[in-house]
C-alpha cells in the first residue's frame, strides 16, 4: 500500500515538485517543478515554477503558477495568476483572477475580476463581475450580469442573455465605473443584450435592450430594438 504524502509550508520555505495527496501554503513558499496532487491549497503567499495537476484548487491567499493547470474543480477566493492554458470541469472566480492562455471548462462562474489572455470556452458561461477575454468567448449557455466594463474579442453560443444592473443606482456612479460589454461580434441563436457596444451581431431571434450600440445586426426570424439603442445598419438573412 503507498503512504501518503504532503506538501506543507507553514512558514518561509520552498520544495521541489512531484506527487503529493495534499500540497498546501500558508506562509510564502515556492514549489520549483511540476505538482501532481489530489488537493492544491494556497491561503499565503505560493508560487508554483511549472505545471500543476489536481482534483481541486482552492486560492484564499495569492497564488501564481508559471505553467498549464488541469484540475477537476478549482475555487479563487483570493488573487491568482496562471501564466499557461487552463482545463478544469469547473471553475468559480470570486476575487481577482489572471490566465494567460485559454480557459477550458464545462462551469465557468466569473462573481469578481477575471482576465483572460486566448479564447474562453464552457458548456455554461455566468458573469456577475468584471472580466476580459482576449479571443472568443463560447459556450452554450452565456448569462452575463455587467458589473463593470466587460470586454471579450468575439462572442458565440446558443442561448445569450447580457443584462445590465439596476440603472437607478447605476445612474450616480456610471461616469466612474462604466458598465457596458465591448466586443467584435456576438453570434447566437437567441441573443438579449443590454449595454453593448458591438460591431456585428447575428442570430435568429435578437432582442437589443437599452443602451446598445450596434454598427451591423443580421437576423433570420426577429428583432426588437430598444428606443434608446442605436442600431445603424439591420439586414434580414
Amino acid at each position: 500500500m503507498n503512504k501518503s504524502r504532503d506538501l506543507i509550508i507553514n512558514g518561509f520555505g520552498s520544495s521541489n515538485g512531484g506527487e503529493f495527496d495534499l500540497a498546501s501554503i500558508n506562509g510564502k513558499g515556492k514549489v520549483l517543478g511540476d505538482l501532481s496532487c489530489k488537493h492544491y491549497d494556497c491561503n499565503g503567499f505560493g508560487t508554483v515554477d511549472g505545471n500543476i495537476n489536481a482534483e481541486t484548487i482552492k486560492i484564499n491567499g495569492n497564488s501564481k503558477v508559471i505553467g498549464n493547470v488541469e484540475a477537476e474543480n478549482i475555487t479563487i477566493d483570493g488573487h491568482s495568476s496562471m501564466s499557461g492554458e487552463v482545463n478544469t470541469d469547473s471553475i468559480r472566480i470570486s476575487g481577482s483572477g489572471t490566465i494567460g492562455g485559454s480557459l477550458r471548462g464545462e462551469h465557468i462562474k466569473i462573481n469578481g475580476k477575471a482576465s483572460i489572455g486566448g479564447d474562453c470556452e464552457a458548456e455554461e458561461f455566468v458573469s456577475e463581475g468584471i472580466f476580459t477575454i482576449g479571443g472568443l468567448l463560447n459556450a452554450e449557455t452565456i448569462d452575463i450580469l455587467l458589473y463593470g466594463d466587460c470586454k471579450a474579442k468575439e462572442i458565440g453560443g446558443q442561448d445569450i442573455r447580457i443584462k445590465q444592473r439596476n440603472q437607478g443606482f447605476m445612474k450616480i456612479i456610471k461616469s466612474i465605473y462604466p458598465t457596458r460589454l465591448v466586443t467584435d461580434v456576438i453570434e447566437g441563436d437567441d441573443i438579449y443584450i443590454e449595454g453593448v457596444k458591438a460591431k456585428i451581431v447575428r442570430g435568429n431571434n435578437v432582442t437589443i435592450g437599452q443602451n446598445c450600440d450596434i454598427d451591423l445586426l443580421e437576423y433570420k426570424e426577429k428583432i426588437e430594438v430598444d428606443k434608446s439603442s442605436k442600431v445603424r445598419n439591420s439586414n434580414k438573412i
